[in-house]
């Protein structure tokens, strides 16, 4: 059993090793700005002036149609108030042209509690002792195969984990999508029509921002229980 303990111990030293490298790399890595989304999406950015003008277009070709529209009034087609369309149209131009800068303004807003969130002080957290700290548990109520019980414990505790990392790295690459798709969400408010879509992207947007505070505070949440765990780990 010894040279089985010694396997099973060294194995649960590499997850949690692995998880404490996890743990300060991909939290520091995620927030609400896209420096990190730009690192590894680099086509992203270059391509962004391609829905600028994409999205330019779709309001003048909406402009015009609706414009159209108005000489068949006559013939019972519903037409948007000519005025009212052309104010609206120039409005969102200008959104759809300075995308960027009120996306950017609004993820300074969300990323100021996300790095409130990921500064508050925690307990001292190191991964790599958890495994002492099941044997230190375990040994108290079983014998034997202390070391085998341990690294099954850690392992749930690994994948569990991960697998709130996936979902805070998931957030964050459906808020890049949003944001460089921003303009052409822009476009779609430009018309009665169409300003639903533009709506449902809003809200999708904010949620998205909300979730990623959440992961956050989740993930610190889950941070602190560790090191509290650590720290005393029979307290009841």
């Amino acid at each position: 059993m010894g040279i089985l303990d010694g396997i099973v111990e060294w194995i649960a030293e590499q997850v949690m090793n692995g998880l404490d490298l996890i743990n300060t790399s991909v939290l520091g890595a995620l927030g609400c700005n896209m420096s990190t989304f730009n690192r590894y999406f680099p086509a992203a950015e270059t391509m962004y002036k391609i829905f600028v003008a994409l999205a330019i277009g779709l309001i003048l070709l909406n402009w015009v149609w609706q414009l159209f529209k108005n000489y068949g009034l006559s013939a019972g087609i519903e037409a948007e108030d000519p005025v009212k369309l052309s104010i609206r149209s120039i409005l969102f131009i200008l959104l759809a042209y300075f995308a960027d800068e009120i996306v950017n303004i609004i993820l300074k807003i969300g990323g100021t509690p996300y790095q409130w969130i990921l500064n508050s002080e925690l307990p001292p957290l190191d991964f790599a002792s958890f495994n002492s700290v099941f044997l230190t548990i375990l040994g108290v109520c079983a014998s034997g195969t202390v070391a085998l019980i341990a690294l099954i414990l850690i392992l749930i505790l690994a994948w569990n984990y991960i697998k709130l990392l996936f979902e805070a790295a998931e957030r964050y690459v459906l808020l890049g999508v949003l944001v460089f798709t921003a303009p052409v969400a822009f476009a779609m408010g430009a018309s009665q029509t169409t300003s639903n879509i533009f709506k449902s992207w809003c809200r999708m947007f904010g949620g998205q921002v909300f979730l990623l505070l959440m992961n956050a505070w989740c993930l610190r949440l889950f941070t602190s229980m560790v090191g509290q765990f650590l720290s005393n780990p029979l307290a009841l």
